[in-house]
Formats: structure tokens, C-alpha cells, sequence
């Protein structure tokens, strides 16, 4: 399958690299990132959570879950290593190229620097919270947060918007551009892991808190 693949994307002008065991593919992504991993949740070796989770703090690209299941808790917990996408099997080439460059157009529409640029919108601070839009980068205190692309782009847009309630499908919007259909649980989990990693109180949130029925709202007195 990983052969076939890499035939169909290299004729759409890919570079693709085939990784064949689980337990090398931690240090090969990391020594030569990629712009897009696609990792197979069985593979020999290391499994594909594993090795999204050993990655996801030092790797920035996008990490896309390939599942032959459509059991939810293998989706919940490819989301809460910090996946970006997954894509059920069988694979349609179509589909997964598609959601590659999906993910691609995310991850370009990112703010980038621009020499003398005025950075004063693309920073926001609120208390021991820094938040920079230009850099991709978060930091509470004098600790970098280490957050997924998917995590930062909530964060931000919740910030951004501080005291403002966003709906589901508004943040899911900021993920895929995709409409939220009641069902899908990526905001929550991608929240759930941003209050883990801002120490924000899981059981009793103060800095981004869920408003029933309407969505969530980033508290900016908190910080």
C-alpha cells in the first residue's frame, strides 16, 4: 500500500519517503522533517500513536492517522497525541490527497514573519501567557508550550477574540473549514489538551471555559 501510494503522490509532483518499521521512524522524521506525515496506526515495530506522541513536541508539520477502524476511541486518541487529520481505510487515493492538501493550505495560510513588519497585532499577552501568531510559538511564564499547529490555531483564534464565545463549528472552521455537524468531537478534544498543557484545570477550566450550548470562551483575566 505505502508503494502504491508513493507512486499516485509522486505523480501529483510529491517527494514521498517510505518508512517500513515503526521503531525507525521516530528518528527519521525528526533528522529530515517533512512537511506531512501519514503514519499507519499498525505498523511493525513502534505503533503509529507511539510514534505521533514521541514526535509531536519537536516535529511542526501536520501528522495525519491512517485507521482501519472506525472505533472512536482510536480517532479521540490520535487527537490527543496531536494528529491533525485521519483517514479510514480502505484508502481512496483521492480522498487522502485531498486531505494532504488540506492540510498543506493550513499550514501555508500560517502567519508569517515579514521583515520591519509591525508585530504588535500578531502578539497578544495576557499575564504569564504570551501568545505569537508570526512564530507559531506559546509561552506561560518562562515555559515554551509546546502545541501542535491544529492546538495553536484554537488557542489563537480564542485569544484573538478574548471574552467572545466561538461555536464549534467556528473553531472547526479554523482546523478544516469543514461544518460542524453535531457529532464531531475534534474541538473538544483539541480543547481538552490545550487546558492540559496551559495547567488550566481540567475538572473546573477558569482560563478557557465551556459555555452550554453556544461553545467556548478564553477568559483573559485568568492568566
Amino acid at each position: 500500500m505505502a508503494s502504491l501510494l508513493q507512486s499516485y503522490f509522486q505523480g501529483f509532483g510529491f517527494d514521498v519517503n517510505i518508512i517500513s518499521c515503526g521503531d525507525d521512524a521516530a528518528g527519521q522524521i525528526l533528522a529530515n522533517p517533512p512537511s506531512v506525515v501519514i503514519l499507519d496506526l499498525m505498523l511493525p515495530g513502534q505503533d503509529g500513536l507511539s510514534i505521533c506522541r514521541s514526535i509531536r513536541e519537536k516535529y511542526s508539520g501536520k501528522i495525519l492517522i491512517l485507521t482501519a477502524t472506525g472505533d472512536d476511541m482510536d480517532q479521540v486518541a490520535a487527537l490527543e497525541m496531536g494528529a491533525d487529520d485521519f483517514v479510514h481505510k480502505p484508502i481512496q487515493p483521492r480522498v487522502l490527497l485531498a486531505r494532504v492538501r488540506m492540510l498543506l493550505r493550513r499550514q501555508d495560510n500560517a502567519p508569517q514573519a515579514k521583515p520591519d513588519a509591525q508585530t504588535s497585532d500578531k502578539v497578544l499577552e495576557f499575564g504569564r501567557l504570551w501568545v505569537n501568531s508570526s512564530l507559531q510559538r506559546c509561552r506561560l511564564g518562562e515555559e515554551v508550550v509546546p502545541l501542535t499547529p491544529s492546538e495553536f490555531s484554537i488557542l489563537w483564534a480564542l485569544a484573538s477574540r478574548a471574552e467572545t464565545v466561538l461555536s464549534r463549528e467556528q473553531l472547526l472552521q479554523v482546523l478544516s473549514g469543514l461544518e460542524y455537524d453535531g457529532l464531531n468531537r475534534t474541538v473538544d478534544n483539541k480543547i481538552a489538551q490545550l487546558r492540559k498543557k496551559l495547567k488550566d484545570d481540567a475538572s473546573r477550566p477558569k482560563g478557557i471555559i465551556t459555555v452550554r450550548g453556544k461553545g467556548y470562551l478564553f477568559v483573559p483575566d485568568y492568566w
